[in-house]
């Protein structure tokens, strides 16, 4: 989670840093072209003024989000932030293993899924065992989970 926070806070710092330097200054500049009614600058600059806000106050809350989590309160024996399940398609009849995460740290190709992400949200609370029916953007998929390691398990 700290890897998290500090991307977050990252992005945060750069994005203030637009908004207090970077957009006045184009905002100032696009005033001094003359009418505002027809002036495409400036409203480009108030456009990505209020993205740039709204932007913000999205990474605070994502930082207030993150900071709540108290891993200890994880369950021990079901799907939750941090697990890692291999599991069975039953249609494929292929094994593959993911790893729950944010949705910062998403990376589906490396097995990587976001708990909010179709499957991720299809296997949070299930146990060792479940079976899984997943809508997927490619359709539908079935899956068994074969095994079950929580955040607790310290597998990597």
């Amino acid at each position: 989670m700290e890897a998290i926070r500090k991307k977050l806070q990252e992005a945060l710092r750069q994005l203030e840093e637009e908004l207090h330097n970077k957009l006045p200054k184009e905002i100032q500049k696009a005033r001094e072209y003359g009418d505002l009614r027809e002036n495409a600058e400036y409203k480009a600059a108030l456009e990505r003024q209020s993205i740039v806000k709204a932007r913000i106050m999205q990474i605070h809350q994502r930082l207030r989000e993150i900071q709540s989590v108290d891993l200890s309160q994880l369950p021990k024996d079901r799907v939750a932030y941090g697990s890692k399940v291999v599991l069975y398609d039953l249609d494929t009849e292929e094994e593959i293993t993911y790893k729950l995460v944010t949705s910062e740290e998403s990376n589906p190709e490396k097995g990587l899924i976001s708990t909010v992400s179709p499957i991720g949200q299809a296997l949070m609370g299930k146990e060792e065992g479940d079976t899984v029916k997943v809508k997927t953007p490619k359709g539908w998929r079935n899956f068994e989970i074969k095994k079950l390691y929580t955040i607790h398990d310290q597998q990597e």
